[in-house]
């Protein structure tokens, strides 16, 4: 059995945009583990088709804000800035400030997992609603989304940011200690649009998990996060 658990009316609140398709908004909601393919469900691959789409609305958007935010930029700064922008961690946390997990249609053990509240699956539900609200609203939709949750972030860094894995590997070695360790430890997803989990280790200090679309992202996402804890 599958189910969400809320009312999707604050959600559509949130969105600011109300579906003249509602069944668009259903199929971003749907995750895989909701999909009786035994019978033909009616989304046969769950929001991933939508997630395919939202990637790509996403990423064009970014690139729109940043030419227009900082025009003296290089092209190698403007695509520091626009990979720091898009990655999945960035994604998940917007689903959490939308509420999105509670309106996720999830399978009874996925749910029970947690998988409302999991990186991967709320990053790939925010592009997959994204995408609805392209399929739904077009490009204009689409773009007062993304500018709604992603303008004060893109203006949060005034220089473009630097690499999480070399600010790590220069912290270790400015201590005398080895140079972190990368290993993936998960996979999901289907065969074109896999996620990767991978654990950074440095000596002596607890390791940090990351997620991403590419092993290098995730391995990203793990030095940002090691860099956090021990900034603390």
């Amino acid at each position: 059995m599958a189910r969400s658990i809320t009312s999707r009316d604050p959600l559509l609140k949130a969105l600011g945009h109300r579906f003249a398709d509602a069944a668009l908004l259903d199929e971003a909601l749907t995750h895989r583990s909701a999909v009786d393919r035994k019978r033909r469900a009616k989304f046969a691959h769950g929001n991933e088709r939508l997630e395919f789409l939202g990637d790509r609305v996403l990423a064009l958007v970014v690139a729109e804000m940043l030419q227009e935010q900082f025009p003296s930029d290089s092209e190698g700064e403007l695509a520091k800035r626009h990979a720091a922008l898009v990655k999945a961690s960035v994604l998940a946390d917007v689903a959490r400030e939308l509420g999105l997990g509670e309106h996720l249609l999830l399978a009874d053990n996925e749910r029970a997992s947690g998988g409302a509240a999991k990186p991967t699956i709320l990053a790939d539900a925010c592009e997959a609603v994204l995408g609805a609200l392209y399929r739904d609203g077009g490009l204009t939709a689409a773009t007062k989304f993304v500018r709604k949750h992603w303008q004060s972030r893109l203006e949060a860094a005034i220089k473009p940011p630097a690499d999480a894995k070399t600010v790590l590997q220069e912290w270790a070695q400015g201590r005398g200690l080895n140079l972190p360790e990368y290993r993936e430890i998960g996979r999901e997803g289907p065969a074109h649009a896999p996620k990767f989990a991978v654990e950074v280790m440095v000596q002596e200090r607890t390791p940090a998990r990351g997620i991403g679309r590419t092993k290098r992202e995730a391995e990203r996402d793990a030095a940002t996060k090691l860099l956090a804890e021990l900034e603390k």
